[in-house]
């Protein structure tokens, strides 16, 4: 029986068959799902959620009573202390404090070092596995630990800059994109700290098998024939056969790295898989690879705008899962840092940090009047703030307005230098 109740009569044990409200406010990346925590319930009752329907033939229905114990109300309940003792150990154990989340202009300059010194592991990853060495498992763990950090100190910050990397670094610093990408994506879906962690290996390690293709196919500037495209397409195979000889064994990163191609409608490469065929985590390696690949310069196009990109990618609703990529939206932000946006007031803008009151409310640089068509003195505005009037109606395209330096106003310096 389906039945529509408030957040607050919610408890552990219901089968929640639908969330009332828009996809971007909720936490939840689910569709139905039995709530099984406390963690997730208070992230339900904390939302801007306000009702749900649950489905009594699967899970608990309310109680009778009109208030309902929660774990805010009841610290004392045997459950919930048990959790929470449970939570604790696990915290002792790992004996690692989560980072604190900064603004982006204060992770800026972490993530500065962090791509380049990703960059001079991952290069050496690559020559590494073109002489049929092994990986070396252990700088890789660390080169996730580090960029994972990154992304929980700020999720914007590095996946943002690593966007900026030259045309002859794309090879191997979209690994350390897609890496970001696939641990921000991780941590939107609620996976655990070990599935993050291979998650963000796969990201890594995905695109490993192009260290088998030549560099003149893969800078080549212009369009590749027959013949080079149908090599380029072996990468997958190639890297799946590397990371094994290499002695990779995490099966989560076999996989991502082998089937990043494949598409939800069985159009993909190399094994035609559809929709469940393919795994969670290869349909996450299948969305972070786009993105990264579209909003980056490359040797034969420049790279889309990270907001148009992403309404790009929802118009090609047959190659993503749609729950993956709608978390993926979430986590990049609805407007990514680094996107231009057009104000209710005429102004145009560029996406500096997201909020984490809102996904429409980001923090931007204003810079451009559509009326007078010039530049104007640079404001930053909070949209966040109730005091702040004005608010974002819709992407703009750099182009379109003869915006050439976009990535300078927001970043504020050039990475590769």
């Amino acid at each position: 029986m389906l039945k529509v109740i408030s957040t607050k009569q919610v408890r552990k044990g219901m089968f929640i068959h639908e969330l009332k409200g828009s996809w971007i406010e909720h936490p939840f990346w689910h569709k139905a799902f039995v709530l099984k925590n406390a963690t997730d319930l208070k992230k339900l009752q904390a939302s801007s959620v306000k009702e749900v329907v649950i489905d009594t033939s699967k899970g608990l229905d309310v109680l009778e009573e009109e208030t309902v114990p929660t774990p805010h109300e009841n610290p004392a309940d045997p459950a919930t202390l048990k959790e929470k003792s449970g939570t604790e150990e696990k915290s002792n154990a790992e004996k690692k404090e989560s980072p604190v989340r900064v603004s982006a202009s204060e992770e800026n300059d972490r993530a500065k070092i962090i791509i380049k010194s990703s960059k001079k592991a991952v290069v050496s990853m690559f020559d590494d596995m073109r002489m049929g060495k092994a990986v070396n498992q252990q700088v890789a763990l660390q080169l996730v630990d580090d960029i994972a950090d990154s992304v929980a100190r700020n999720e914007g910050a590095l996946i943002s800059l690593v966007r900026l990397k030259n045309k002859d670094d794309y090879t191997y610093m979209h690994s350390v994109a897609v890496c970001a990408l696939m641990v921000a994506l991780s941590k939107e879906l609620g996976l655990s700290e070990i599935e993050t962690k291979s998650a963000g290996m796969a990201g890594l390690l995905h695109d490993i098998g192009k260290a088998g293709i030549p560099n003149e196919v893969l800078n080549k500037p212009g369009a590749l024939t027959d013949e080079e495209f149908a090599l380029v397409k072996e990468h997958p195979q190639r890297g799946h056969a590397m990371l094994l000889q290499g002695q990779v064994t995490d099966e989560l990163v076999l996989d991502v790295c082998l089937h990043h191609h494949e598409k939800v409608n069985g159009m993909g490469y190399p094994h035609k898989l559809k929709a469940d065929e393919i795994s969670l985590f290869a349909k996450m390696g299948a969305v972070c690879d786009v993105y990264d690949a579209i909003t980056s310069n490359r040797p034969y196009k420049d790279g889309w705008e990270p907001g148009i990109s992403l309404q790009r990618m929802a118009q090609w609703a047959d190659h993503f899962d749609d729950t993956v990529f709608k978390a993926f939206v979430k986590s990049v932000g609805i407007y990514p840092v680094g996107s231009m946006v057009k104000l209710k007031s005429g102004r145009l803008a560029v996406v500096i940090d997201q909020s984490p009151k809102s996904l429409l409310t980001p923090m931007v640089k204003v810079f451009f009047s559509t009326k007078s068509k010039s530049r104007i003195p640079v404001e930053v505005l909070d949209l966040s703030k109730p005091n702040v009037q004005d608010e974002i109606i819709g992407h703009e395209d750099p182009a379109l307005w003869g915006v050439k330096d976009i990535n300078e106003i927001w970043s504020q310096f050039e990475i590769w230098k």
